[in-house]
């Protein structure tokens, strides 16, 4: 089936390796535990020292670790860390061990006058996965510790891997996308982990909603024209949509959170319904700090700074739109919860990387 068109398939440029790696010295790492009860993980991304952090969360059910902090008006500036997870408010817990691990090597926001005297600052959210865990069996200190060991800035793996083992979008299993953007010098990064009560596909053709924001040839082969039937398996009432948008731009907390807000459009296009009271939808963003935005011209009153920022914002949107897909396309089956190519097997689905 030919998609129309969306505003990113026209002139979208991913980078080498289509990932939120590429946004320079951002790391991402996994650790999940599947079988015998064990279907959930945490992912970390690990941050470039004086990057600039803040989170947007428009689900009516959100769980979330230092994102007060974030707000514009507080203090810290840097953050060393973001930790995404599954376990519900049980697995909050794995940022423990991801602030241990930054501990080990002084990284953090310094306190004292000794080196190893340091508050690591790491943001976390986590999705609600409980239901296809055995009761207790969620991510604790040391899910968090080995996804940090497990971190680097290369190709990202995607699908029923870290935050997203457990994860489910509707009737469909959900899992970890990833997918970058240059635009205007600048790299925009997003990691989604897609968990939402929505469903994220028309189940009339097979097309997920978000087909059009692809870069051709980004998701594989032609889409399927064809219905198919969605399992008749409850609902659950409990979900959320977390990820993690970033750019390698200089920016201050106001104009970074304003990355979170638009990536949230993006996460709207993916999934129907999005942000319900049931979801818990949380974005955070990064920025890097290593290019600078174009300041504003006094001489002719253009407002460069603004203009450069909605440009990023732009694609900051369309940027998790796509991650939001690849999540979809990349998920193995779980148990009785069948996976998008499971129900459309015709359709290919690229490695992530052009």
């Amino acid at each position: 089936m030919t998609v129309p068109n969306g505003p990113a398939s026209k002139s979208t440029t991913p980078g080498p390796l289509n990932a939120i790696t590429d946004v320079e010295g951002l790391q991402v790492g996994h650790h999940h535990q599947v079988g015998d009860g064990w279907a959930t993980g945490t992912t970390v991304i690990l941050t470039p020292p004086r990057t600039v952090g803040a989170v947007d969360a428009r689900g009516g059910a959100p769980g979330t670790r230092e994102t007060d902090t974030l707000l514009p008006e507080n203090l810290v500036q840097y953050v060393n860390a973001v930790c995404l997870s599954g376990g519900s408010a049980y697995g909050l817990a794995a940022a423990d061990g991801v602030m241990q691990w930054l501990a080990e090597r002084n990284l953090g926001l310094p306190v004292g006058t000794r080196p190893h005297e340091v508050v690591p600052i790491v943001p976390s959210a986590v999705l609600f996965d409980l239901p296809v865990n055995a009761w207790g069996n969620r991510p604790d200190a040391k899910f968090g510790s080995a996804a940090c060991e497990a971190a680097s800035d290369g190709p990202v793996v995607q699908g029923s891997v870290g935050a997203g083992t457990g994860a489910r979008v509707g009737s469909l299993k959900g899992g970890v996308g990833t997918a970058s953007t240059v635009v205007d010098g600048f790299t925009v990064g997003a990691l989604a982990v897609v968990n939402a009560v929505g469903e994220a596909v028309d189940e009339l053709t097979g097309v997920p909603y978000a087909a059009g924001f692809g870069v051709t040839g980004e998701f594989g082969g032609p889409w399927p024209n064809r219905a198919a039937t969605l399992p008749d398996i409850p609902r659950r009432l409990l979900n959320t949509t977390i990820g993690v948008i970033a750019v390698d731009a200089k920016l201050v907390k106001a104009e970074t959170r304003r990355l979170a807000v638009a990536a949230h459009d993006g996460l709207a296009r993916a999934v129907h319904p999005a942000h319900s009271m049931f979801d818990g939808d949380t974005i955070f963003a990064l920025a890097t700090g290593a290019n600078a935005l174009a300041e504003d011209d006094g001489y002719a009153k253009q407002p460069l700074r603004a203009l450069g920022l909605d440009r990023l914002c732009t694609a900051a949107a369309d940027t998790f739109s796509r991650a939001m897909v690849h999540g979809l396309l990349a998920a193995q089956a779980n148990g009785e919860l069948p996976a998008y190519l499971d129900l459309w097997p015709e359709k290919a689905h690229g490695a992530g990387a052009l």
